[in-house]
């Protein structure tokens, strides 16, 4: 399924690229093939097939400059390119050679060539057939370092992996399926993995996760991951909490089928992001004390669900009126966010396909955030979605909203009055959170209906890169 990546010492035969700018020094190999290459740059070209003996070189051209966050997107999309073309040929390997010698230039194009190299095919009889048959990217240069290249594979493949878990559908992925998936992962990659079952959760008197589960003939889980390294650089835990509703009808609050029910195998987009963040950490050795902390059931309106009306315990002993058994997602995330105290935590972060509101704002192009960490986070967090091109939109957290999530016979209600939905979801979590702490609405841009350049259709993976850097950079 996908690419490695490789540093070699020279090109075999077979599918060969040149990565070049204007002004770069590309002349010395590429110089008879001067005049083609200076009409690309002047009609604006992003690949030129040119003849070079019995065979077919390719030359992506490249902005002098890749100083804003578009420009740099090209060269990730050049790469989406590329892998298309490798693809239709039957290509094996690409050589790569990287005449810009910016280091940059070579990540960038490995990271949307391996995020092109993804088909989800797991229940196809022709998979063997169908699957694209790319296996290496092979780096010809000096331009890029083994270490930065490590770092990029462990992102890709944990994005990959989250892709597959979020298209898997509930007859395959059921709450304990995806704690297993957890297993699985942790031993393969080295991070630790804690499943609590039902029995657990009950003692714990996570009512809000049990909540939603009463619908259900599948138990809950409540799955604990976490990669510490030796040498972590922060003193206290970053915890990462993520929304593992593996299925949701909306429960009695019963969803319409068209473009929603018929999509929510995909509600569970956030605890994968979060597993995907710890695998990503855990294969890069990443030097950051990370907790993950997932609930997960499915949404049902069958056996003794709950209903519209009913007022439910948290957790944290908060009482909480129902008004709606589709505002699930936010019961589950509100005790693992009170559970997460416990760590001492010196920042917590939550993902999401929370709201529809999100996506009514801003599209599938970028996630909505808020919370209560220093401006200073947030910042850093925009900063990484510029990086990443997975970008992040603020929005405020005043108290204001607060005052909709208020009830007359209970502490909270899960719903709010309808405006601002993303917004008053948040608040409602910020209740359960004494700490600093990052809500990230994922909804819009973790399940495309379209493909979008090396993001397919379906599952994006969305967030793990995200996080991955703002981690990385984390002072």
């Amino acid at each position: 399924m996908g690419v490695k990546f490789r540093k070699v010492k020279e090109s075999q035969s077979g599918f060969e690229l040149y990565l070049i700018s204007s002004k770069g020094s590309w002349k010395k190999e590429l110089g008879t093939h001067k005049s083609a290459i200076e009409l690309g740059f002047e009609k604006k070209r992003s690949i030129l097939t040119l003849p070079a003996g019995d065979q077919l070189i390719y030359v992506g051209l490249l902005a002098d400059a890749l100083k804003s966050a578009e420009e740099r997107e090209s060269v990730r999309n050049l790469a989406h390119q590329v892998f298309n073309r490798a693809k239709e040929e039957g290509a094996e390997k690409v050589f790569v050679k990287n005449l810009t010698s910016k280091e940059e230039v070579s990540a960038l194009f490995a990271e949307g060539f391996g995020l092109s190299a993804y088909e989800f095919l797991h229940h196809r009889k022709d998979a063997a057939k169908t699957a694209h048959g790319v296996s290496e990217l092979c780096f010809v240069d000096d331009a890029i370092s083994p270490k930065k290249l490590q770092e990029l594979q462990a992102q890709i493949n944990a994005t990959l992996w989250v892709r597959d878990l979020v298209n898997e559908p509930l007859s395959h992925m059921t709450a304990l399926d995806l704690s297993q998936a957890f297993e699985r992962k942790g031993k393969e990659d080295g991070f630790s993995v804690n499943v609590l079952n039902k029995k657990k959760i009950e003692s714990l008197k996570m009512g809000g996760l049990l909540a939603v589960n009463k619908g259900s003939i599948d138990p809950p889980t409540f799955s604990i991951l976490e990669w510490k390294p030796k040498k972590a650089k922060n003193k206290k835990p970053v915890v990462l909490v993520g929304k593992g509703v593996v299925y949701d009808t909306g429960g009695l609050s019963l969803k319409p089928t068209a473009n929603s029910m018929d999509l929510m195998k995909s509600d569970m987009a956030g605890a994968a992001m979060m597993a995907g963040v710890v695998s990503a950490a855990a294969q890069a050795n990443l030097n950051v004390h990370i907790i993950a902390l997932i609930p997960a059931s499915d949404n049902r309106p069958g056996g003794n669900a709950y209903a519209p009306g009913d007022i439910i315990t948290m957790f944290d002993g908060t009482t909480v009126e129902v008004l709606n058994t589709d505002a699930e997602g936010r019961l589950l995330l509100a005790d693992a966010l009170s559970y997460a105290k416990k760590y001492d935590p010196a920042l917590v972060m939550d993902a999401a396909t929370l709201t529809g509101a999100a996506v009514r704002a801003i599209g599938t192009f970028a996630s909505a955030i808020m919370g209560t960490a220093d401006r200073k986070v947030i910042s850093q967090l925009e900063a990484s979605g510029e990086e990443t091109y997975e970008r992040v939109v603020p929005f405020p957290l005043w108290a204001d909203y607060g005052k909709e999530m208020k009830s007359p016979i209970a502490d909270l209600n899960n719903l709010g009055s309808g405006l601002a939905g993303q917004i008053t979801a948040g608040k409602f979590l910020e209740h359960f959170t004494d700490y600093p702490w990052v809500h990230i609405d994922i909804a819009g841009p973790s399940f495309l209906p379209g493909a979008n350049t090396y993001r397919p259709k379906g599952a994006s993976g969305v967030g793990v890169r995200l996080l991955f850097d703002f981690l990385k950079n984390m002072k």
